[in-house]
């Protein structure tokens, strides 16, 4: 077996229908008594009602997490929590409130408690996004790690459709670059492949019964360990250009993953045939860029940046800054590749060998 390194990151995970109940429990447990709920401005009542669960625990409620963490909008938290004296978070939502969450603890080192609605799996990594004058950049840091994940498929059951399919590719994107990450491992690679095959069955079957528990299950489930995939190693090129896609012309996060990963998947197929064996098993499919786009269209997900709104006159622009900074992928950044790669995501084609 060839050498590798792998480090389990430090989290608790509360799983099961009902663990919300347990949200006081957890604040307890982390020796804090004012604890700052944080959603977005859709999930205020939802953040207001676990607010009034950890009645004196509770110091306030800051409902203004948006998409791709501006960092302006974490400017405007970070008042909040001194000003109420804060001594941890309690993140109730998808993306936007955990990368919240994840910007405060950057710069406080508070401790935080997630309880994901959505299926991005970005709870469990030490990696957060902030978005400044129209560019996301990333930094990985323990800091920005919660301590303390609820998950409680009671939160998923009203999770729209077209979110469910888009949060659930998102997650699934996570496991992808995994598998034929520079780090890539025996133990992620398990959980990956594991991942990948309990969403892709997991979702459908959502689609056709949103109120099946199960499978609502299954799918939290296959989101955590995508998310356990992405934080113990590193990201490639899909990640790349979903960062500049969605800070440069602000598009949706997930959606943003959904269209993308096939394409950039068809991109490193050639230099990560072991990985790409791996995602075809976990999809049931011989071709495994091609499983990954035709799951998206049976999920009735987008397929095209074109419908996100992204102008095409943008493909050069993204295309030179997916390049901007040198990073490590599979198979050698080549300019012309990555904007056909582009065009093809932009029009909403399958996935060609670029």
């Amino acid at each position: 077996m060839r050498y590798f390194s792998y480090t389990g990151l430090p989290s608790r995970v509360i799983f099961g229908a009902g663990a919300l109940a347990r949200a006081g429990e957890e604040v307890g447990r982390l020796g804090c008594g004012r604890a700052l709920l944080l959603s977005t401005p859709e999930q205020e009542p939802a953040a207001r009602a676990l607010a009034a669960q950890l009645g004196d625990l509770a110091v306030g409620v800051f409902a203004g997490a948006l998409m791709h963490t501006p960092v302006a909008v974490t400017e405007t938290a970070m008042e909040a929590v001194r000003s109420l004296g804060a001594d941890c978070t309690v993140a109730l939502g998808g993306g936007s409130t955990i990368g919240l969450g994840k910007a405060i603890a950057l710069r406080t080192d508070l401790p935080q408690i997630v309880i994901p609605t959505t299926y991005a799996g970005s709870e469990a990594t030490p990696i957060l996004g902030e978005t400044k004058d129209g560019l996301k950049t990333t930094e990985r840091s323990l800091k920005v790690l919660p301590e303390v994940i609820i998950y409680d498929v009671e939160l998923t059951l009203t999770l729209p459709t077209g979110l469910t399919a888009t949060s659930g590719m998102n997650a699934i994107a996570h496991a992808v670059e995994a598998l034929y990450s520079q780090d890539a491992n025996p133990v992620t690679s398990l959980m990956a492949e594991d991942a990948v095959a309990t969403l892709a069955h997991a979702l459908p079957d959502i689609l056709r019964d949103p109120q099946d528990r199960q499978a609502r299950s299954e799918a939290l489930y296959g989101a955590w360990l995508c998310g356990i995939c992405l934080g113990t190693v590193g990201m490639s090129l899909h990640h790349k250009l979903c960062h500049v896609l969605g800070g440069t012309f602000d598009l949706p996060h997930a959606e943003t993953h959904t269209v993308v990963l096939p394409h950039a998947a068809a991109y490193n197929a050639p230099n990560a045939a072991p990985a790409m064996q791996r995602l075809a098993r976990a999809l049931g499919v011989k071709d495994a860029p091609r499983g990954l786009y035709d799951l998206a269209v049976g999920l009735g997900a987008p397929t095209s940046l074109k419908a996100l709104g992204m102008p095409e006159s943008g493909i050069d622009r993204a295309a030179d800054l997916a390049l901007a900074n040198p990073y490590w992928n599979p198979r050698p950044l080549d300019r012309d590749a990555i904007r056909s790669l582009l065009d093809d995501a932009w029009h909403g084609r399958p996935p060609s060998l670029n």
